[in-house]
C-alpha cells in the first residue's frame, strides 16, 4: 500500500530535487486525506439512517393515536424514547391575552407572537447546538436542556400557531448545520394529525 510506504531517500548531487519521493510523499497525504473523508461519509450515512429510523417510527406512533387525549400524550410522552432526547412538548400560542396559563392534555400555552420571536418570521425551524431550556417551552424540563430544536406548527386557517420542540441534555445534539428534512416531515404529521381530531380545516 502507497499508504505505508517509506519513500526511499536517493542521492541525486548537490542541488537536484529527488521528485519521486516528493511524489509518493503527496500521494500518502491525498490517500489519508481521502481516508478520513470517507470514514466522516460513512459516520454521517450511519446518523442519517438512525435519524431517519427514528423520525418513521415517531410518525407511526403519531399517526396510531386512538384520540386527541391520546395523541397529545404520544407526541409529549412517546416521541422522547422514540427519538432518543430528553424533552418533547407541544405549545400553541394563546389567541388572546384571556387564555389560561397552561392547558390540560399536556399542551403549554405561549404568548402571541412568541414562536415568530423564537424562531424567526416565517421560518420554520430552529436548530440550537447549546443553548439553556427556555422554561416557557420546557417547564420543569428547561433545566435539561443543552440542545433543543424547535419546529413551527400550522395547523389551520385561523388557527394559533404551534411548536413542536425537542430538547437534549447532550450539547450539540441539534446544530444548524444538520438537514431539517426529516424533522419537517414529523413537524407536518404532527399538524395534521391534530387538525384531523379536531376536524379542522387545512
Amino acid at each position: 500500500m502507497i499508504a505505508r510506504l517509506v519513500p526511499p531517500g536517493r542521492e541525486q548531487g548537490k542541488g537536484v530535487i529527488d521528485m519521486q519521493r516528493f511524489m509518493v510523499i503527496r500521494l500518502q497525504r491525498e490517500i489519508r486525506r481521502l481516508e478520513r473523508e470517507r470514514g466522516d461519509l460513512v459516520a454521517i450515512s450511519r446518523g442519517n439512517l438512525t435519524s431517519q429510523t427514528r423520525i418513521h417510527a415517531a410518525v407511526l406512533a403519531v399517526l396510531s393515536a386512538r384520540s386527541f387525549e391520546h395523541l397529545i400524550e404520544t407526541i409529549t410522552t412517546d416521541l422522547a424514547v422514540q427519538l432518543d432526547v430528553d424533552a418533547v412538548t407541544l405549545c400553541v400560542e394563546a389567541a388572546d391575552e384571556a387564555f389560561p396559563r397552561a392547558t390540560s392534555a399536556g399542551v403549554r400555552m405561549l404568548e402571541a407572537g412568541t414562536v415568530d420571536a423564537l424562531l424567526g418570521a416565517g421560518e420554520d425551524a430552529l436548530l440550537r447546538p447549546t443553548v439553556e431550556g427556555d422554561q416557557r417551552v420546557f417547564g420543569s424540563a428547561a433545566g435539561l436542556v443543552r440542545s433543543d430544536a424547535l419546529l413551527r406548527l400550522k395547523v389551520g386557517r385561523d388557527v394559533p400557531t404551534g411548536l413542536l420542540a425537542l430538547g437534549s441534555r447532550r450539547d450539540a445534539e441539534f446544530h444548524p448545520a444538520q438537514g431539517t428534512e426529516l424533522l419537517g416531515f414529523l413537524a407536518r404529521a404532527v399538524e395534521n394529525c391534530i387538525g384531523s381530531w379536531l376536524d379542522l380545516p387545512a
